[in-house]
């Protein structure tokens, strides 16, 4: 199992409007062969030592996929491609960690 930690730092007042573009294409994202888990969250303060600042413009793409190749044919796929051009000027950066079971 492969998961993902998408960081998306998107411009100043747009996380609302990201996030509702974001969600639209999950139903698609979780049909992708492969999908286990597919999930938008986004910073709450919990008052837990060790947590850095809430971020305000940030969303984090919590995934599960079933293996390194059901990952990269979701990448390909023409509704991320769709889904990337639609939010391109709400995004400034996105970080992605790969992950494996340690």
């Amino acid at each position: 199992m492969i998961h993902v930690i998408a960081t998306i730092d998107v411009q100043p007042g747009k996380r609302d409007e990201f996030l509702k573009i974001f969600k639209a294409n999950v139903p698609n994202v979780l049909a992708d062969e492969g999908c286990l888990f597919y999930e938008p969250a986004i910073d709450v303060e919990a008052d837990a030592g060790a947590q850095p600042p809430v971020r305000d413009n940030v969303a984090v793409v919590v995934e599960q996929w079933a293996s390194l190749a059901s990952l990269h044919a979701h990448l390909r796929k023409p509704h991320m491609t769709a889904y990337r051009e639609q939010v391109k000027d709400l995004v400034r950066h996105v970080e992605m960690r790969v992950l494996r079971s340690a």
